[in-house]
């Protein structure tokens, strides 16, 4: 990230792509995307290098996750490569300067013309009976600089947070942010999407469930999915029993059952941003068919650089309008 920076300010990223931009835009949850493959959160923390990593050709840049609190995350280690596989698990705990430090730093950013995402959480000390306190207070924050807001009940390295995304939980915390969305868009005259991003580790029963919450609050979209605590698909890999999310080629599969599923229950009615194991044109093929309507990657950008990053962005219209033609022909 530091090399990133340092090349922008540079001026070598401005070399490297440019055929980005060719890709076809798409209008998503009433946002215009220069295309459709964007940088899953995680990775820019801080929101401190959106422009650098804009050049390389991201139609949207998902920083975060923040919290209202700066944190310090978890111990380390707490990354961990596990090569063979292309996959990664990290533990790294929501480590963030706070939404304050975040927001101030989207302002600086100066040349991306993308779409900025900014993820939310809640501090690792905070129960989960007062954390919709924290997610009130970085959608206040964000609200202002965002493209969409996307709400993190999924990571498995903040205890208990998953346990939001009950049915009854999830609900009441959507429709508490939704009340406050609606404040801010009369306060700052513009609607900024609110989006939930959920675990690939939730049974049929719990998706529909979830589903029917996110339709009957009025979710303007649905991120599928996290990491996931499954090691089904690495345990030949020493580091296989590390703690925390596991990301990456092995968890393809089991993301795109999840966002399936979604897509099913949904209808359409809600917007889905595919992402999960990523790292061919054939992989998005697979998400765009199964319902997304964007796709994000992460890990696949750290094991195989930008190229991946310019090849995805200038051959998914191709997938997209083969998926509609086919669709047409059925």
């Amino acid at each position: 990230m530091v090399a990133l920076r340092s090349a922008e300010k540079c001026g070598v990223l401005g070399l490297i792509s440019r055929d980005g931009a060719a890709a076809a835009p798409v209008e998503v949850m009433g946002l215009k995307f220069p295309n459709r493959v964007g940088l899953a959160a995680g990775l820019d923390k801080d929101g401190d290098t959106i422009d650098a990593l804009g050049r390389l050709g991201f139609g949207c840049v998902e920083i975060g996750t923040f919290t209202p609190r700066p944190q310090g995350g978890n111990p380390q280690p707490r990354v961990f490569r596990l090569i063979p596989h292309e996959a990664i698990i990290n533990r790294m705990g929501f480590n963030n300067p706070g939404i304050d430090a975040g927001v101030a730093n989207v302002r600086k950013s100066k040349t991306y013309r993308g779409i900025v995402g900014i993820n939310i959480g809640k501090n690792k000390d905070t129960p989960n009976e007062n954390a919709a306190d924290d997610f009130l207070a970085c959608l206040r924050q964000a609200y202002p600089v965002a493209g969409y807001i996307a709400v993190n009940l999924s990571s498995p390295n903040t205890p208990g947070l998953r346990d939001l995304q009950g049915a009854e939980a999830s609900a009441r915390l959507l429709d508490i942010l939704k009340t406050e969305q609606l404040k801010l868009a009369a306060e700052h005259g513009k609607h900024v999407p609110l989006v939930f991003k959920v675990a690939p580790d939730l049974d049929d029963a719990h998706i529909r469930d979830l589903a029917r919450v996110f339709l009957d609050g009025g979710l303007d979209g649905l991120i599928a999915t996290n990491t996931t605590l499954d090691r089904a698909a690495v345990l030949d890999h020493p580091r296989a029993d590390e703690a925390g999310g596991l990301s990456g080629r092995p968890l393809l599969q089991k993301s795109n059952e999840v966002l399936r599923a979604f897509a099913s229950h949904l209808g359409g009615r809600i917007p889905i941003i595919g992402v999960g194991g990523i790292s061919s044109p054939e992989d998005a093929r697979e998400k765009i068919q199964a319902g997304a309507a964007l796709v994000q990657i992460y890990t696949a950008f750290i094991y195989h650089g930008p190229k991946l990053v310019r090849d995805l962005a200038r051959l998914l219209p191709l997938v997209v309008l083969t998926c509609l033609c086919g669709n047409a022909l059925l």
